[in-house]
C-alpha cells in the first residue's frame, strides 16, 4: 500500500537505508539533508527499509536503524515501506519488461565475466571499457543464446536477467532526463545516458529484483516527489529515468548531496569499518553534537 497517494500534492521525501549494519556519519547526513528539504518543501518524509539482500540485512540492524534516527530527533510520516515484504510487485515488473523483450537471461559468473575481460584485453591490446561505477561492461554475450534455449537454461540454472540496454533505448524514444533541485528552490534540466552502464542487471539469481527496479517501483508506490540522496548515486539516476519510462511512472525531482570522506579520501562505508552513529554516542556525542558537525545546527 503507499504511504502516500502517487497524485498528492504535498511534496513527499523518503530516507532509504539498507540494514546490512548500522548507520555511520554519511548516513547522517543523508537523513538530515532530506529532513531540511522536506520542512523547506512542506512536505513528508518518508522511512523505508531496503532489505532485499536477505542474506546481509538482519533484524539487529532494522531496530538499529530505527534507534539512530530516533535519537537523531528526526521523525517520518506514514507507515515504513520494507522491499523484502514487495518482491510480488518486483516480479510482476519483470513480467512486463520480459513481455516487451527488454530482458534476457544471463547465466555467466564473475569468474566468466573475468574471462571474458581478460581475453578482450589480451585481444585488443586496451582496457575494457567500464561503467561509471568502474565495473567492465559485461559484452551481451547470453544475449546471443535462442530464445527457447535460454528459457530451457534459465529453469534448472543460476542466472540473473538483464535489461537489453539497445532495445530498452529503443522502446523509451526521446527526451529521456530529469529535473534537479536545489536548497534554494531551483531546478534545472538534466539529460540522463543509460548506455553507458550497458546491460545492467534488473533482477539476481537469488533475489527477484535488484537496486535499480526496486528502488523505482518503491518511489512509485511511496509517491515520492522529491529524492534526496549522495552524490554517488547521480550516474545511476539514467537507469532509474529509464526504467520509470518504460514502467509509465512518474520521475522525481533529484537533488544529490555531498559525501563525507574519510582520511583516505574514500566515502564512508560500513564495509569499511566506518565509525557507527551508536559508536558515537557510545563516546559521548549527543544528536545536537552531530547536528552541528554535519551543518544543521
Amino acid at each position: 500500500m503507499a504511504s502516500v497517494p502517487p497524485d498528492s500534492p504535498q511534496p513527499v521525501l523518503r530516507f532509504a537505508p539498507s540494514p546490512n549494519g548500522r548507520l555511520h556519519l554519511g548516513h547522517a547526513l543523508s537523513a538530515l539533508t532530506n529532513e531540511a528539504m522536506a520542512l523547506r518543501l512542506g512536505g513528508l518524509l518518508l522511512l523505508r527499509i531496503e532489505d532485499i539482500d536477505l542474506g546481509r540485512c538482519r533484524p539487529e540492524f532494522v531496530s538499529g536503524i530505527v534507534a539512530d534516527l530516533d535519537w537523531l530527533g528526526i521523525r517520518f510520516d506514514g507507515p515504513v515501506r520494507r522491499q523484502s515484504e514487495h518482491f510480488q510487485d518486483y516480479r510482476a515488473a519483470l513480467a512486463r519488461l520480459s513481455a516487451r523483450r527488454l530482458l534476457y537471461p544471463c547465466f555467466c559468473s564473475r569468474q566468466d565475466i573475468h574471462r571474458e575481460v581478460a581475453a578482450f584485453e589480451a585481444r585488443s591490446g586496451r582496457a575494457c571499457p567500464v561503467d561509471p561505477d568502474g565495473a567492465p561492461l559485461y559484452s551481451g554475450a547470453c544475449k546471443a543464446i535462442a530464445p527457447d534455449e535460454a528459457a530451457r537454461r534459465a529453469a534448472c540454472e543460476p542466472h540473473v536477467l538483464r535489461l537489453d540496454m539497445k532495445a530498452a533505448l529503443a522502446a523509451s524514444g526521446e527526451g529521456l532526463g530529469y529535473r534537479a533541485f536545489d536548497s534554494e528552490g531551483g531546478d534545472r534540466a538534466v539529460p540522463v545516458d543509460p548506455a553507458r552502464w550497458g546491460d545492467v542487471v534488473l533482477a539476481r539469481k537469488d533475489v527477484p529484483t535488484s537496486y535499480h527496479l526496486a528502488v523505482v517501483l518503491d518511489d512509485a508506490a511511496q509517491g515520492v516527489t522529491h529524492v534526496v540522496r549522495g552524490q554517488d548515486l547521480e550516474a545511476a539516476t539514467d537507469i532509474h529515468v529509464l526504467l520509470q519510462r518504460l514502467l509509465g511512472l512518474p520521475t522525481p525531482l533529484y537533488h544529490f548531496h555531498r559525501l563525507l570522506l574519510d582520511e583516505d579520501g574514500r566515502k564512508l562505508a560500513k564495509s569499511r569499518g566506518s565509525t557507527s552513529l551508536a559508536e558515537l554516542r557510545e563516546a559521548g556525542e549527543t544528536p545536537s553534537s552531530i547536528r552541528l558537525r554535519l551543518g544543521f545546527a
